[in-house]
């Protein structure tokens, strides 16, 4: 079914509540840091949203990287979306990761990034150990219940997407986690959970808005649980 986008006030007061947020990432680091469970060396991924690029999720990848991960950026410029051949390149760097290593890599994915962490879990499983997207519209309605949907659909026409739109909201078969916020001032946080997943999916709140979750300690905190679970012990 159809979603609205966010109200009026959470879409105009999204900014300012992503720069409050970056403040008491600054005072808690040096905590997140001594709290946060260490990393067992393993790859991660980390995609950025629609409009962003690697530059935007760097203080997070510093951090998953001091907690001893492999910690890569997507390398593919500004996310504008399934086009000029962005899915090849995701999917040649995934297969590179996973050889590089030995191993699956865990997949963060911002937004937009989410979707496609989710799409490469589904096309290679074998090669994904984990997806945690943040506030990522994969769900029913999506492209009602966002702000920036016209943009996207006018860089990407539906018809041209590669991608399968009647599977985007089922989980792929890997450990899954959605973080969501109810103040999300760009999507619909309804369309950002997990709906009718499986045994190793969950969702999982958070307060916030959603262009400062990169920025968010709570959702540094949970990024750093989730992936410190060995595969065989992943529980919701």
């Amino acid at each position: 079914p159809p979603r609205p986008p966010p109200s009026a006030l959470q879409s105009l007061t999204e900014a300012h509540r992503a720069m409050v947020e970056i403040l008491p990432l600054n005072i808690s680091r040096t905590r997140l840091r001594k709290i946060a469970p260490a990393g067992d060396g393993h790859p991660v991924m980390v995609l950025p949203g629609f409009m962003g690029g690697d530059g935007y999720n760097v203080a997070l990848r510093r951090f998953l990287t001091g907690l001893n991960y492999a910690v890569h950026g997507w390398g593919l410029g500004r996310n504008l979306g399934p086009r000029e051949g962005v899915l090849e390149g995701l999917q040649e760097r995934i297969l590179d990761l996973s050889r590089r290593y030995e191993g699956p890599v865990s997949l963060v994915g911002h937004s937009l990034g989410g979707i496609f962490a989710r799409e490469l879990a589904r096309e290679f499983p074998d090669q994904v150990r984990q997806v945690i997207s943040l506030g990522s519209p994969f769900g029913r309605g999506r492209m009602t219940g966002s702000v920036p949907a016209r943009l996207f659909s006018a860089l990407n026409p539906p018809e041209e997407l590669p991608i399968d739109q009647d599977l985007i909201h089922h989980a792929p078969p890997v450990p899954t986690t959605a973080i969501y916020s109810k103040g999300d001032g760009i999507v619909n946080w309804q369309t950002t959970l997990q709906q009718d997943g499986h045994g190793r999916s969950q969702s999982i709140q958070v307060r916030g808005s959603h262009c400062g979750m990169t920025f968010n300690p709570s959702i540094w905190f949970l990024i750093a649980e989730r992936l410190a679970t060995p595969p065989e012990q992943w529980r919701p």
